[in-house]
């Protein structure tokens, strides 16, 4: 045989080439014949029999040209659809107009109409069984080992549009998968009972637990581009009682070209889950802030920083300077960044921001036009037993960078703040919110031009509750929930800091919070995590309630009341004026610092709350049960 049942030849493209010539030629002689054999019902007249032998070379001859012509001789018997089925039936169709043509000129030979009719249609058949057929049976062949082979996930696949007709395509011709696909849902109720691609649209997306108990369906593929966070929410919350895992279509299909494999599909992630569309950026917008810059990051190995290097070197920054006091995440994205960008300036400092002296060396060095401050202590229950260090850092650290960049002669400066600020009742908080007033005070009278810019949690960011709740899961629970009123504002990492570097470099105001949409109730994370990963939360992975730790808010807020009344909105950032800081802000940090040099904890709380009337640290039992349900020998509240 020429090719085997996959549509690969055994040999050459050349001598493919002339083995599918050679079976059209066959074919076109046994379309003929059929064609009088079914014309006379068998019993050809002598004179018509020699008038077919006649004819049969300009025949052969025309399905050959046009078979050439139109590269019917190259075919791919893998990657055949609707266009090449089209081209080779409109290539027949020509083929039989130019017989009727040339046969019509010649008059001479008695041909039958009905006979050159019958000629198409066999032609037609065999020409497209010859290219077709391989496809079909390999696909059929396929089908049937894979629905029965060991560790087959038996899927539904969810959505019966381009998308998931382009999808399971894909999956029929791509050995390198274990999905059997059992059929679609689809919310378009004129699509129920129809077959895509061969396979049934069993029903609407609110029948997935009834189809998805019925064919004993694992694996759930969601191939609705661009679907939104609520309807994903919704599916996931179908499907919780359910062991079943879920892959998903990038968002970015739809600026594919309509072309979609099975190697695009990626598990659900917490990022699928926010409530709104992720922001979209102008990347000339951007690369016009930083564009051929000296730009210096603070805090340059975290996960805010760390993006913030990543982001300003694809925009075109002359030279990067990070500067961090872990050297392993230094060395690690410094690496990645010298291959990705090889005509960046990059340079990596290990230092202290409770370094005047270090920080005022590395500013003379670098003379950077832009400063990223995003260095910080972050781990709200660590800085509660802790607030000297907190103040350390995240305070006097600040008004270290802050001198560095105004003796620098840094044109911007950018500090990352946290709603945690707002209405702190965490020293963390508290921290973060002196700092703001802090660098707001020093602005004053400094030529670089300053802007606090405040937002939420960012999932995947280090200590967030993303990777803490994918570890728990992973290792077989129990996820652990401080309370089941919680509730965070979240972001990806990319879109936090994409909006950090049009807030903080596009001449908004001096006091910008990024608008974070829905805040996210945590027990809400927690349950869709758990199913996404296909098990049962409450079931096989438990949910403990832990109860709040010192210093956390049930929820959080981004704007204070006095911030609400004067907040204006341009692309998703809100420019907020605020009450002005304390005339005696410098005075009073005094006080705390000598409060944190002797390590009095007390004090320090008492000044905070001298400086900040709106800071009102909480007493919380850490391990406290927050929720009357059943509960632990621990004492623990367990879903």
């Amino acid at each position: 045989m020429l090719f085997n049942l996959g549509g690969r030849f055994s040999g050459r493209p050349a001598v493919r080439s002339v083995g599918i010539l050679t079976l059209d030629a066959v074919f076109s002689c046994l379309a003929l014949a059929f064609a009088y054999l079914l014309r006379f019902e068998g019993n050809v007249p002598p004179e018509l029999a020699r008038a077919g032998f006649t004819v049969l070379p300009v025949f052969v001859a025309i399905r050959l040209l046009l078979s050439v012509f139109g590269g019917l001789h190259r075919w791919s018997f893998r990657m055949s659809g609707l266009s090449e089925a089209t081209r080779l039936v409109g290539l027949t169709v020509l083929g039989t107009a130019f017989i009727a043509l040339i046969l019509f000129a010649i008059q001479k030979v008695p041909i039958p109409r009905s006979v050159i009719a019958l000629e198409f249609f066999f032609t037609s058949t065999f020409m497209a069984g010859l290219r077709f057929a391989p496809r079909l049976v390999a696909g059929w062949f396929a089908e049937q080992r894979r629905s029965r082979q060991e560790g087959t996930f038996r899927t539904l696949i969810v959505g019966a549009g381009n998308a998931g007709d382009l999808l399971l395509r894909d999956l029929a011709r791509s050995p390198e998968h274990n999905y059997h696909v059992v059929g679609f849902v689809d919310d378009d109720a004129r699509k129920h009972r129809l077959s895509v691609g061969g396979k049934p649209v069993l029903g609407s997306i609110e029948s997935l637990p009834v189809l998805v108990r019925r064919y004993t369906v694992q694996h759930i593929l969601i191939a609705i581009p661009r679907l939104s966070a609520d309807r994903i929410r919704y599916i996931l919350r179908l499907c919780s009682t359910l062991k079943v895992s879920f892959k998903i279509i990038p968002a970015s299909f739809s600026y594919l070209d309509e072309k979609v494999a099975s190697a695009m599909l990626h598990d659900l992630s917490p990022e699928d889950l926010l409530p709104r569309d992720q922001v979209q950026f102008d990347p000339d917008e951007i690369q016009s802030l930083v564009g051929g810059r000296c730009v210096l990051v603070t805090g340059g190995g975290g996960s805010i920083g760390g993006e913030i290097a990543r982001q300003v070197a694809r925009y075109g920054a002359r030279r990067l300077v990070l500067v961090d006091m872990n050297e392993n995440t230094l060395y690690l994205l410094a690496r990645r960044l010298r291959q990705e960008y090889p005509q960046l300036e990059l340079h990596t400092e290990i230092a202290d921001i409770r370094e005047p002296a270090k920080l005022q060396h590395l500013g003379a060095m670098y003379k950077p036009q832009d400063v990223f401050h995003a260095a910080a202590h972050k781990h709200v229950p660590l800085m509660e037993d802790a607030p000297e260090e907190a103040i350390k850092n995240n305070v006097l650290g600040t008004m270290n960078v802050v001198r560095m960049a105004i003796d620098c002669g840094a044109e911007r400066f950018v500090f990352i703040s946290t709603d945690k600020a707002v209405r702190p009742i965490s020293v963390m908080g508290a921290s973060k919110r002196l700092a703001e007033l802090t660098v707001r005070h020093m602005a004053r009278s400094a030529k670089t031009k300053f802007v606090v810019v405040r937002f939420g949690n960012v999932l995947g960011s280090a200590g967030s509750v993303v990777p803490l709740f994918k570890e728990q899961i992973e290792r077989g629970g129990p996820v652990t929930v401080t309370h089941p009123d919680c509730t965070r504002y979240f972001m990806t990492i990319p879109e936090a800091v994409g909006l950090v570097l049009l807030a903080g470099l596009g001449n908004y105001g001096e006091l910008c919070i990024l608008e974070m949409g829905e805040a996210i109730r945590i027990i809400d994370l927690a349950t869709h995590m758990i199913t996404m990963a296909g098990h049962v939360a409450g079931g096989d992975i438990p949910i403990i309630f832990t109860g709040l730790r010192p210093g956390e808010k049930i929820a959080e807020e981004i704007l204070t009341e006095e911030e609400e009344q004067t907040q204006v909105a341009r692309n998703r950032i809100l420019v907020a004026k605020s009450p002005p800081p304390p005339a005696d802000l410098v005075e009073r940090i005094q006080r705390l610092h000598q409060a944190v040099d002797a390590v009095d904890r007390g004090e320090i709380r008492r000044i905070l709350r001298e400086i900040l009337p709106s800071y009102r640290p909480t007493e919380v039992t850490p391990g406290a049960v927050v929720l009357p349900m059943r509960q632990s020998g621990s004492g623990r509240v367990i879903v």
